[in-house]
């Protein structure tokens, strides 16, 4: 046996040894088989880990997960992101994981890279980030509590991604203009209440989450995923209204300025409706759109979903809510089922741009005329 190399399970007489791992070109895929969902991850428990490629009949993986049954289909390179994200959301260093769990620095490099898995590791690790091993290991839902950590996940989707379509709405910092980043960091800050204690932490993730943001941008930019977004008229309508503030209470002038600000995006996004730029498609929905933000990935031979409770444009928030990360196939066909729907009703191209026009239209005469 290769050293390091996880052992097969002994052949009894009521079950047929495995047979050998079949050759492939691909990627090895590495499963565990614990028999079943029900106590699955009891404390302590541990069974081996065998090549996914091993079964005991036609479909038979299909089969025993329609059931409940293992064996199940881990990647550790999507483990290993997991773990970053969530490292990232509790703000802590490689430094630091190594020293809590007793590893190396290197260790964790390499676990975040899915280059070694240690069971024993990963329970730490579980533990030490407050996430079950399940959601660790992609079994179950993801959640991130924070914008940071859930910002890493949907770069890494993004990064991955053949093809994104979601409800972006209001706006989406992937297809904003550079100018914009400047305003929501000032929106940022000063939606901190005065006085709160625990400042420093929140500029501390603001900050943080604004170079993730810049990260993201940049990497999309140069992988250029096709994406197709929805946006709400109401909510654009809102956001030239209020401007892009991060609380109410400003003067006149600087109102104006925000106001004009909050112009400027929703000019670019218009021009984006008539240019039509390759790989970038955007559909605005009349009346009230799905109050959820969420995202559709297509990853070659698997979609995952991502549901957000972060804003990024007007009264911007990246720290109240829970963040979900699915590829749980319900999940995905209600998810694709309901963006098609919007995508059938919404205005595109030139319609979809004289929509906007409209609204910056009327928001101009009104503000000129003192309405608001």
């Amino acid at each position: 046996m290769t050293p390091g190399a996880p052992s097969t399970p002994a052949a009894t007489s009521s079950s047929p040894a495995p047979p050998a791992p079949m050759s492939t070109t691909s990627e090895p895929c590495w499963c565990a088989d614990f028999g079943g969902f029900s106590g699955l991850w009891a404390k302590g428990r541990r069974e081996p880990l065998i090549p996914a490629t091993w079964t005991s009949g036609p479909d038979s993986t299909s089969k025993n997960l329609e059931q409940g049954l293992g064996p199940m289909s881990i990647r550790f390179d999507e483990v290993g992101q997991r773990l970053r994200a969530y490292r990232l959301g509790k703000r802590l260093s490689a430094d630091q994981i190594a020293e809590r769990i007793g590893v190396s620095r290197a260790a964790v490099y390499r676990l975040e890279k899915g280059e070694i898995v240690k069971i024993q590791a990963l329970e730490a690790l579980s533990d030490l980030l407050e996430v079950s091993l399940p959601s660790l290991l992609g079994v179950e839902v993801e959640y991130y509590s924070n914008a940071l950590g859930f910002f890493e996940r949907m770069r890494q989707l993004e990064d991955q991604a053949t093809h994104i379509m979601g409800n972006f709405s209001p706006l989406s910092s992937l297809i904003l203009s550079d100018r914009y980043m400047k305003f929501l960091r000032i929106m940022l800050m000063e939606a901190i209440p005065a006085g709160e204690n625990g400042r420093a932490g929140r500029e501390d993730l603001i900050d943080r989450v604004l170079e993730l943001l810049v990260q993201r941008r940049d990497s999309f930019k140069k992988k250029r995923a096709p994406i197709v977004s929805i946006v709400g008229e109401q909510d654009l309508e809102r956001i030239l209204r209020l401007g892009l503030i991060g609380r109410f209470d400003h003067s006149t002038e600087t109102l104006r300025e925000r106001r004009a600000a909050a112009r400027h995006e929703v000019e670019e996004i218009r021009d984006a409706m008539l240019d039509q730029p390759i790989g970038m498609q955007i559909g605005v929905i009349e009346g009230q759109p799905p109050t959820q933000t969420f995202q559709i990935y297509e990853l070659g031979s698997k979609s995952t979903v991502t549901l957000s409770p972060y804003r990024l444009g007007d009264q911007p928030n990246i720290s109240s809510g829970i963040a979900l990360v699915t590829s749980a196939p319900e999940a995905i066909k209600s998810f694709t089922n309901t963006f098609l729907g919007e995508w059938q009703r919404a205005r595109k191209g030139s319609e979809g741009a004289a929509v906007l026009q409209r609204i910056l239209d009327r928001t101009s005469k009104e503000e000129t005329e003192g309405a608001f």
